[in-house]
């Protein structure tokens, strides 16, 4: 009788998911999963089955990673998160610069945007009809 391998060790994709965002913001954060084992008290090879998704961090450790990685629960958790961006590894000066500039702009047209909001409401605060 044959056995399904794909269906006995498949891994589930939700913690394929949770894996795959552990592992790009900790490359993000310049780590090795040696430092990050070194830095939340756990040994390499715990990181390393976070990683695979063997294992899943227990709570007390998550949020330790969240703030070593410099990202939310929610967003390593589903991958959902509208406040969080995902991490991005810069790998040069000048992407580093384009992605500063971008920020700057994005700034501007977000304190644009604030000034007008908060004019209109002045307006209706002043006027209530």
């Amino acid at each position: 009788m044959a056995i399904d391998t794909q269906a006995v060790s498949s891994p589930d994709p939700e913690s394929v998911a949770f894996s795959r965002r552990l592992s790009d913001a900790r490359r993000a954060a310049g780590l090795s999963q040696a430092d990050l084992a070194h830095r939340i008290g756990v040994k390499a090879r715990t990181v390393r089955a976070w990683e695979k998704g063997e294992v899943a961090p227990r709570a007390n450790r998550l949020s330790i990673l969240c703030g070593l990685l410099n990202v939310s629960l929610v967003w390593l958790m589903t991958g959902r998160d509208p406040a969080q961006t995902p991490p991005v590894a810069l790998s040069s000066d000048a992407e580093l610069l384009a992605d500063l500039s971008e920020l700057r702009r994005n700034a501007a047209d977000l304190g644009d945007r604030l000034a007008y909001l908060e004019e209109r409401l002045r307006s209706r605060m002043e006027d209530p009809a």
